[in-house]
């Protein structure tokens, strides 16, 4: 994840010094940005973490965070030169370890948590004016997630080995990123913040568990790493 964040600062600082600094003036795919609607797709990488919030101050959960990867596609309303309404709907593989501190036994310990979200964002892009072949903006709006490894409905809980999460989840997203325009298609690697509106915690029968009762509210966090192609 470092390393994709890195080549992203890298890509762009070379690309918009040659175009600041450069004499060439031609410009690619010139009209891209005149259709009314645009489409494209996106491949990418993910990190996602929890927010925990407690009740009382006892042992952390320590949770293990794992790259993993996303995919979706982009449909992309113009309503002027510097602002866009897009829908991104994607699908997003997730994988997270907790451990409960309280616990000597591993089996008790440890909770593997692997999720695949469906995820459709909708969200604003507020761009610059173009400048030569690159156009940096910023992006934020909301976004709903829909789990499709929840364990929501499971009858068996974290006294059976089962930890289980909502279905269905809200978020606000903020990011930035690049347009570049090549001859043949437009390229926009960008990063996102993804945050958990909602609790997504389905808590054990057991009302004094030693896994969820001290837990307040349990919300994703995440950033992604889209690299966008129309």
């Amino acid at each position: 994840m470092r390393f994709l964040i890195v080549l992203i600062f890298l890509l762009g600082y070379h690309s918009t010094s040659a175009q600041l600094f450069s004499k060439e003036k031609v410009l690619n795919k010139e009209n891209f940005d005149k259709p009314r609607w645009s489409w494209g797709y996106f491949l990418g990488s993910n990190v996602y973490d929890f927010q925990i919030k407690y009740r009382d101050e006892m042992q952390d959960i320590e949770v293990e965070k794992s790259p993993s990867f996303n995919v979706g596609l982009i449909g992309n309303l113009r309503i002027n030169d510097y602002l866009d309404l897009r829908l991104e709907p994607g699908v997003v593989f997730s994988n997270r370890t907790l451990a409960f501190q309280n616990f000597d036994n591993e089996n008790d310990r440890i909770r593997e948590v692997n999720s695949t979200y469906i995820h459709i964002p909708l969200l604003l892009k507020f761009s610059s004016k173009r400048i030569n072949n690159f156009k940096p903006f910023m992006v934020g709006g909301a976004s709903i997630s829909h789990n499709l490894s929840s364990n929501e409905d499971n009858p068996q809980d974290n006294s059976a080995g089962q930890f289980r999460l909502k279905t269905q989840n809200y978020y606000y997203e903020v990011g930035f990123g690049i347009d570049f325009y090549f001859d043949y298609f437009k390229f926009t690697p960008s990063i996102r913040g993804v945050f958990g509106m909602t609790d997504e915690l389905v808590r054990d029968e057991d009302p004094n568990s030693p896994w969820t009762s001290n837990i307040e509210s349990l919300k994703t966090r995440g950033i992604f790493i889209n690299f966008t192609f129309q």
